[in-house]
């Protein structure tokens, strides 16, 4: 049975205030239009819900009834109004995001520690998984947006071009003789590559780039992190592709050297990624747009 809001609220104001006029006045209405909204409330619900004493009114057995779920409804909508504005005024919410490891650790994580001490009500809830991982989470409502390796296509996705990345192989010292000249796809093939597993979409990009040079390519090793590809190529096992933003440290610091690759590897870029047509919630806005603030074209 649809009962109206309104009555309810006339009711509660009433059951508390054991007064009619009382009631009038804490609602800004006239005494006649409290008693006509409880005359309609006790006609739906079948019933009457107050009588009459000399020091006002009283609840009846059903009203008594009545008082403990509408006072309850109430209070919960009054909680929902306050959760509402606390998330428009961002001191509360929170904030699901999906990417790999090596993106949170090495691009995302200065946008998070910004938003954090900008916002530290709002909660941050980071799920590291690979970019075809990270869609299907997307899609099935688990996270607000992803940060993912493109290039993808999916026509349920806006996909914002973010950050350029650019993949390089590196070596340790052992291998130092290679870097001192410019060498081609098909030399380095013959090395002992070390590389992503194949499912990675950074693999298949690297792939892709070899096929176009007419080379094929058989790792030595696949690993499952760029920072493995680092470590395994500190230790002098192979050379490793990784990406020259994240190995950054290791170049200044003469642990790793960069192969002269011609032609290069073209650049890539990282992305973010979310559902068309469905809305963010405020905070989300916010950290999207944190992150956005170079402002990338959506595609």
């Amino acid at each position: 049975m649809e009962t109206n809001l309104e009555g309810l609220k006339v009711f509660l104001a009433v059951a508390k205030a054991g007064s009619f006029s009382k009631a009038s006045e804490a609602l800004f209405i006239t005494q006649p239009a409290v008693s006509h909204s409880i005359k309609q409330l006790e006609e739906q619900l079948g019933g009457p819900l107050f009588f009459r004493t000399s020091r006002g009114v009283k609840l009846t057995v059903e009203g008594e009834v009545l008082l403990r779920y509408v006072d309850q409804a109430f209070q919960l909508l009054a909680e929902g109004e306050r959760k509402l504005t606390e998330m428009h005024q961002m001191l509360g919410g929170v904030v699901h995001i999906g990417a790999n490891d090596t993106i949170c650790k090495h691009v995302l994580m200065p946008y998070l520690e910004s938003f954090h001490n900008s916002y530290p009500q709002v909660k941050m809830h980071v799920t590291n998984r690979t970019t075809q991982e990270t869609v299907k989470l997307l899609k099935e409502g688990k996270i607000d947006f992803g940060v993912v390796n493109l290039p993808i296509q999916d026509h349920q996705l806006t996909i914002r071009s973010w950050k350029p990345l650019h993949d390089i192989f590196v070596a340790g010292a052992s291998y130092a003789e290679l870097m001192k000249r410019p060498v081609t796809a098909a030399e380095l093939a013959l090395q002992p590559l070390i590389m992503l597993e194949r499912d990675s979409s950074i693999r298949q990009y690297v792939e892709r780039f070899f096929h176009g040079q007419q080379v094929r390519i058989t790792p030595e090793f696949e690993l499952g992190s760029m920072d493995l590809l680092i470590q395994f190529a500190k230790a002098g096992l192979g050379i490793s592709c990784v990406t020259r933003q994240f190995v950054s440290d290791e170049l200044a610091s003469g642990e790793l050297f960069p192969v002269l690759l011609e032609p290069e590897i073209p650049p890539r870029h990282i992305g973010i990624v979310t559902l068309k047509d469905v809305p963010l919630s405020i905070a989300a806005t916010t950290m999207l747009d944190l992150c956005l603030k170079d402002g990338p074209a959506a595609q």
